[in-house]
């Protein structure tokens, strides 16, 4: 009897383990997300140590945001057309290398300039920054589509777990006594993580599907048609959501400090606390789309977040804030796997690429507006007017959601 032909990765088993390429993927990401954890709480207080104004801090976060949404696009266009593997290699070295040059920086526009290309300080939970197009339709290959919610919401959880980790490592410059130098040895966690990555990805294997067979022209028209509608949607509801995500997030260690005059030793806990019960919420969340649906869990859960924004800046001490600030992460957050499997559902795998740079690039830009105006007013003493304008935003966001997206349940046409 011949042997049986081996099993690819193309071809995962629905109702087992992951393909060892796709638990390799998500090993890459956890890896990822201590430094991003640590940095999301620490990088802000660094510069504000080294004498950085509040608007000086938004504008280099505001750079990172500008320059991952720009790359995004041309990386979730390439990766469909290219193999996705070269991509995520070039994250990890330019990681690498700007990690270094932070540590080595003795000015300020020597600092600005890898945290702008490494993103540091933005809170990424473990992902590729401008190459984590080719990362999501790498995994979104491995993976059926019955199974994309739980999968990705366990993709994502991995990275909020490694984020609280990495918060509580941010404690260290707040412990150590050693002043500046606490703060920069810091740049050794994604210094090591990127070493790490690069090992695993030496060893991981691409394998891209066999061309389909060409379809009616007619077909392949009216499908395109059909995506398109709504990846327009997509790219106009993110945009409100990321305007609204970049007023309150990459800042939040800074207002806290502001607001209630702490340092790293106690946000950083608060933070750490936050990601991981964040990651508790985004693996029941996976197991939540397949009882209510992707877009029924997206919508329920940020709904609930909407309730805790409007009351957040109300708290009169830190504890209250903080025990409001992780019961919202995990809710808000915890949507985030969902939001990306939806985001695969609306196209073919030969245009997931794209479709995943145009779901981070609409995202980003906006985003990327919100730390300038958040850090001048939150350098007036305006600690209010950021939580309300987000509130806004976020309520027109998850209407638009579910208005939008709701046909996608049902699998009928909009």
């Amino acid at each position: 009897m011949s042997p049986a032909p081996p099993r690819t990765e193309a071809e995962p088993n629905a109702e087992s383990r992951l393909p060892g390429t796709a638990r390799a993927l998500i090993a890459l990401r956890g890896a990822r997300s201590l430094g991003q954890g640590a940095f999301f709480v620490d990088l802000a207080l660094y510069l504000a140590r080294l004498g950085w104004s509040g608007t000086e801090i938004g504008l280099v976060l505001t750079g990172g945001g500008l320059f991952t949404g720009a790359l995004s696009l041309v990386v979730g266009f390439s990766s469909d057309r290219l193999s996705r593997k070269p991509f995520i290699i070039a994250n990890e070295c330019l990681t690498l290398v700007a990690a270094v040059t932070a540590f080595l920086a003795k000015t300020p526009w020597l600092l600005a300039i890898p945290i702008v290309l490494a993103g540091f300080g933005r809170g990424a939970n473990g992902s590729a920054g401008p190459f984590a197009a080719a990362e999501q339709a790498w995994l979104a290959h491995l993976i059926p589509s019955k199974r994309r919610g739980r999968v990705f919401s366990l993709n994502t959880a991995t990275g909020f777990f490694g984020m609280g980790f990495g918060a509580l490592i941010a404690i260290f410059p707040g412990v150590a006594g050693l002043g500046l130098l606490g703060y920069r040895l810091l740049f050794f966690l994604p210094v090591v993580a990127s070493l790490f990555n690069l090992s695993v990805l030496s060893f991981l294997r691409e394998v891209r599907p066999p061309p389909a067979s060409p379809a009616p022209v007619h077909h392949v028209q009216a499908q395109r048609r059909k995506e398109n509608r709504n990846l327009t949607r997509l790219v106009l509801l993110n945009s409100v959501n990321g305007f609204a995500v970049g007023l309150i997030g990459p800042l939040m260690s800074y207002w806290l400090a502001v607001r209630f005059g702490v340092g790293p030793a106690a946000i950083a806990p608060v933070m750490g606390l936050a990601f991981a019960v964040t990651g508790v919420s985004s693996l029941l969340t996976g197991r939540l789309t397949e009882r209510l649906g992707l877009v029924r869990s997206v919508v329920s859960l940020r709904s609930l977040g909407l309730i805790l924004l409007a009351i957040l800046p109300l708290m009169p001490t830190f504890a209250l804030a903080a025990l409001v600030y992780f019961i919202r992460s995990a809710l808000n957050r915890g949507s985030v796997g969902a939001r990306q499997a939806v985001v695969m559902s609306l196209v073919g795998d030969e245009r997931r690429g794209w479709a995943t740079s145009l779901n981070a690039t609409s995202f980003q830009f906006p985003q990327a507006v919100g730390p300038v105006l958040s850090g001048t007013l939150i350098e007036q003493g305006d600690l209010i007017l950021p939580f309300y304008l987000a509130f806004v935003l976020q309520l027109v966001y998850v209407v638009g959601y579910w208005r939008l997206f709701r046909h996608l349940e049902s699998g009928s046409t909009p």
